[in-house]
């Protein structure tokens, strides 16, 4: 990875921008040459009993004017499921290197047909032959039987291997979203704000087990969050 620069650590702006999200792109893109695996994001969703659970999943794509998230997903997945039954979900981006943290809140969707199988297209053919092999969440016998079905579907398709209906390509817009910059002895820099509607920011201190931590967070013209 590459060396820090000096100004990686900045704080947010001092007038905090009425649409967060193409400071969001920037810090994604500033990540990528410093952060192993800079697009890697926690996936938080809730089943229909309520509960909650979160993985680690590649951001395939962003959209800063949209608003847009894009990721991978099996219909027949746990968070497949989930998102199913409760198409909503939590996006964290974290890198500690750079101090800076992301979270986002929206719904989800279910991509075009053409983007998802753009997006198979794009993966190598030993990651689809495995995609089409494995049954996503469900027990298996063995490692052993599980590599005896990756053979089998290797035979089966060769090289051109079609993308089950089941997988498909999830685009989470964005609601909600809250940049944060860590800062010495625990005074984070945060805002939050919803794309998309006038806010006016404000700084305001909470307090913290550890220092202090000054807020920035977006309220409407009437004052109220």
């Amino acid at each position: 990875m590459a060396e820090l620069q000096p100004g990686w650590r900045e704080p947010l702006p001092e007038i905090l921008p009425a649409d967060p999200l193409p400071l969001v792109a920037r810090w994604i893109e500033e990540a990528g040459p410093v952060v192993k695996s800079a697009t890697a994001m926690a996936l938080a969703t809730v089943d229909a009993d309520g509960r909650p659970t979160a993985r680690m999943v590649i951001c395939r794509g962003y959209d800063a004017i949209e608003g847009w998230f894009v990721f991978y997903t099996d219909r027949e997945s746990a968070k497949g499921q989930a998102l199913g039954k409760n198409p909503r979900a939590a996006l964290v981006f974290h890198w500690d290197v750079l101090e800076r943290q992301i979270r986002v809140e929206g719904p989800v969707t279910d991509a075009p047909e053409a983007d998802s199988d753009r997006y198979w297209n794009t993966r190598p053919l030993d990651a689809r032959i495995a995609a089409v092999a494995s049954d996503q969440s469900r027990p298996i016998a063995s490692r052993a039987a599980f590599l005896d079905k990756i053979e089998a579907a290797k035979r089966t398709h060769g090289t051109e291997v079609p993308r089950p209906p089941r997988l498909l390509v999830g685009v989470k817009a964005c609601r909600s979203t809250e940049p944060l910059g860590l800062r010495p002895g625990r005074a984070k820099d945060r805002s939050e704000a919803r794309p998309g509607t006038r806010r006016f920011a404000r700084r305001a201190a909470s307090r913290t087990p550890a220092g202090c931590t000054h807020t920035r967070r977006a309220i409407g013209p009437s004052g109220s969050p």
